[in-house]
């Protein structure tokens, strides 16, 4: 029997109608950290980053005993990219994926999943 490896979702998020997503890099860290909490992941430790300028945005990264959360927007788009990957079968990265997309309130997205499962 194959235990849960990893659980894999990832998306794009289009048309942000949320600024602080790339322009507030403290509110959009304790999004994440809201996801991951949701997910039922381990928090091990959080970092944001502003990319300045008219291209620029916001960075997050979630490092959890499970793996992670990762958040990078961009301003001048209103677009952003969010990769959340959990292992163990206590996870549920979906719960996570709800709590961004609540947040950032994409006018659509993407979302893709992938079973890391196979040993």
């Amino acid at each position: 029997m194959v235990g849960i490896v990893g659980k894999h979702v990832f998306g794009s998020l289009y048309g942000l109608k949320e600024r602080r997503a790339y322009e507030d890099a403290e509110w959009l860290e304790e999004i994440v950290r809201r996801a991951a909490e949701a997910a039922g992941a381990t928090i091990i430790e959080s970092r944001s980053w502003t990319i300045p300028g008219e291209k620029g945005g916001v960075s997050v990264i979630v490092l959890v005993d499970e793996s992670h959360l990762a958040v990078h927007t961009w301003k001048e788009y209103k677009y952003a990219t969010v990769d959340i990957y959990t292992c163990g079968e206590h996870t549920d990265p979906w719960k996570a994926w709800r709590v961004i997309l609540e947040a950032l309130r994409p006018e659509k997205y993407t979302v893709n999943y992938a079973d890391r499962s196979q040993l």
